[in-house]
């Protein structure tokens, strides 16, 4: 289940989310994970936010799936890009073999870790025999709530490796680093870039 109170800040902040991640060109992150993305191919945006990178997704020739919980981000998404954004929370992903990719960058690090597997379990099963995952996360240990309230699961690399080998994906680059986000506090965070088996 969606967290409520985390919903409320990104329903409030939507606009001073978007000001803060206005982006200048692709970062390094995405442009490998388009480059390992068949041209033209189907990518769900987990948690898309105002849907600045779908649209740059798009622009890039790929067919994304802007999917967030919140529904002022999907308004301001859609207002700003037309691009068919959609309100929907990690339960409300299935489907089989639907999607190239998924981007899930900062997204499921506001699901309860006891969910995390169910969730992953989803998104996999929601990809293409050697589809890829993309996913940010967070590092720590715990739960807990920043400073506007929204609810994380911080995840070691070496925790959040297990979960992604557990759901039978090769785990192909992986990077961390710090960064300051919409709470104004530094955090530590993790990306991976994951592929599903072509077989299996």
């Amino acid at each position: 289940m969606a967290d409520s109170k985390t919903l409320a800040v990104y329903d409030e902040k939507a606009a001073d989310y978007a000001a803060l991640f206005q982006p200048f060109g692709l970062s390094r992150s995405l442009r490998d994970f388009l480059a390992a993305i068949p041209a033209g191919g189907r990518i769900l945006d987990l948690g898309c936010g105002p849907a600045t990178v779908s649209a740059q997704m798009r622009a890039a020739g790929f067919d994304p799936d802007p999917v967030d919980a919140s529904p002022q981000m999907v308004l301001l998404a859609n207002a700003r890009y037309a691009i068919g954004a959609r309100l929907g929370t990690f339960d409300d992903i299935s489907g089989l073999s639907i999607y190239d990719g998924v981007w899930a960058n900062f997204s499921l690090l506001h699901a309860r870790r006891a969910d995390l597997p169910r969730h992953l379990g989803a998104l996999v099963a929601a990809l293409k025999p050697a589809g890829v995952l993309h996913i940010g996360m967070k590092t720590g240990t715990g739960e807990a709530r920043d400073g506007l309230g929204r609810f994380y699961t911080y995840v070691t690399p070496a925790e959040l490796t297990a979960l992604l080998t557990d759901q039978g994906l090769k785990v192909l680059w992986t990077e961390e680093g710090r960064e300051v986000g919409l709470a104004g506090t530094e955090d530590g965070f993790v990306l991976m870039r994951a592929e599903k088996p072509q077989h299996g």
